[in-house]
């Protein structure tokens, strides 16, 4: 067969010239979708919210667009399924810029890589204690947003002032009006659900003891065990012997306690601000205190607890994160966070002003924070929810002495820590 060479010529030309223009067009195309990506996230910001602060986050959002230039659209996001989704969701492209967490699960998803770091504004707005709820390994990964503490509730009706000291609270344990009717010999005039680590652990620090050294960041070192702590343990078994029997009861003793609290049987009880609202509904004559002093002579020490905003370390504008961040825990709008939600704002400026306001539960809580222990934030803390679940009720129930009790529980968390870490 015979060949047109200037043919075959001609067209290999051609076809060369059209994949160059196709390349063009690629690499034109590329770019414009670059281009284009560029535009929508550059000054956009997603901001995941639970149900409950939609509205406050909707209402303050106009402000900040008109402020920064930035775009923002607010979706509704269970906290928890957020926070846990973030490893994946984040690099998919599907999670909220930024979002709000509670204090301790902040350090262990910065320490993984997954928040972007922060910078706190310098205006006086946090101090050492707030800006420790969000720093781990020397680096920060949130704005400290609200706080909170385990405090005093006491009907009004049924004592005449708060209780200042735990002999204060032992004198009503003597009271006939709060003898428990159906178990002889047993009192509801103080109620704690010192089953559940977290209430006990005010106790048992104010003794001596600690979750981890190093301020919470040596998990080689845990001091449950402290004699300190096994003072506290013993001092807590004092009241079980005194208590109802469904206070040994894991799963009832909160719902137990609120029963009788609601019911005007018991005259003082721990609990959290989150329970204000249901007594208020129940239409109990309350007020609220910081916690009396324990028998030696220490404050209640109880975990320092809140939520701060974070935002994604895969957040496609960080910049306009960290915008928000600064704005959403400004002073105005902390303000209004309590007066739209009576949540305790983290910002200092806030807080001076709300205080003189004379709300009980306010002064209450602020007061008892400045008591707290920031609540470990690295990984190992998840073992000693577990390590510590069964540690008061071993020794309250009589199973256990508190020395044994206690030093199975951080047996316990020595191990569990050891294999998974």
């Amino acid at each position: 067969m015979k060949f047109n060479w200037k043919k075959l010529a001609f067209i290999a030309m051609l076809t060369s010239l059209l994949a160059l223009a196709a390349c063009g067009d690629s690499d034109e195309g590329k770019e414009k979708s670059s281009d284009d990506g560029d535009s929508t996230a550059a000054g956009t910001l997603e901001i995941g919210v639970e149900a409950g602060y939609i509205d406050y986050v909707k209402d303050i959002v106009p402000a900040f667009e008109e402020e920064t230039g930035i775009k923002v659209t607010v979706t509704e996001r269970d906290l928890f399924e957020t926070l846990e989704a973030l490893p994946l969701d984040g690099p998919a492209g599907i999670a909220p810029d930024v979002m709000i967490a509670p204090y301790d699960r902040v350090g262990n998803l910065g320490q993984q890589g997954h928040l972007a770091e922060y910078s706190f504004p310098d205006d006086g707005r946090y101090d050492d204690l707030d800006k420790q709820q969000v720093t781990i390994d020397g680096k920060t990964y949130g704005a400290p947003f609200v706080i909170e503490a385990l405090v005093l509730y006491y009907n009004k009706d049924l004592v005449d002032q708060a209780p200042e000291t735990f002999a204060d609270i032992e004198a009503l344990a003597e009271d006939d009006r709060f003898a428990f009717e159906s178990e002889e010999g047993r009192t509801t005039a103080f109620l704690a659900n010192w089953l559940d680590f977290y209430s006990t652990y005010g106790l048992l620090s104010a003794y001596g003891g600690y979750v981890f050294g190093d301020n919470g960041a040596d998990p080689s070192d845990v001091g449950l065990n402290t004699d300190g702590a096994i003072e506290g343990i013993e001092y807590a078994t004092e009241w079980f012997d005194r208590w109802p029997q469904g206070m040994l009861d894991s799963t009832t003793a909160g719902n137990f306690i609120d029963e009788q609290f609601t019911t005007g049987k018991t005259a003082a009880i721990i609990g959290g601000p989150w329970s204000a609202s249901n007594y208020t509904e129940a239409g109990v004559n309350f007020g609220v205190s910081m916690i009396p002093t324990l028998p030696n002579g220490e404050e209640y020490q109880p975990f320092a607890g809140g939520k701060a905003w974070i935002a994604s370390n895969y957040a496609k504008d960080k910049e306009a994160a960290q915008k928000w961040l600064d704005f959403v825990a400004n002073e105005a709008n902390q303000q209004k966070l309590y007066e739209d939600k009576g949540e305790v704002p983290a910002n200092q400026l806030t807080r001076a002003t709300v205080v003189e306001a004379g709300d009980e539960l306010t002064s209450a809580v602020i007061n008892q924070y400045n008591e707290a222990i920031p609540m470990p934030n690295i990984p190992e803390m998840a073992e000693v929810w577990t390590g510590a679940e069964t540690l008061m009720f071993d020794a309250a129930s009589g199973n256990k002495s508190a020395t044994d009790s206690a030093n199975d529980a951080v047996n316990v968390i020595n191990e569990n820590i050891s294999q998974k870490y």
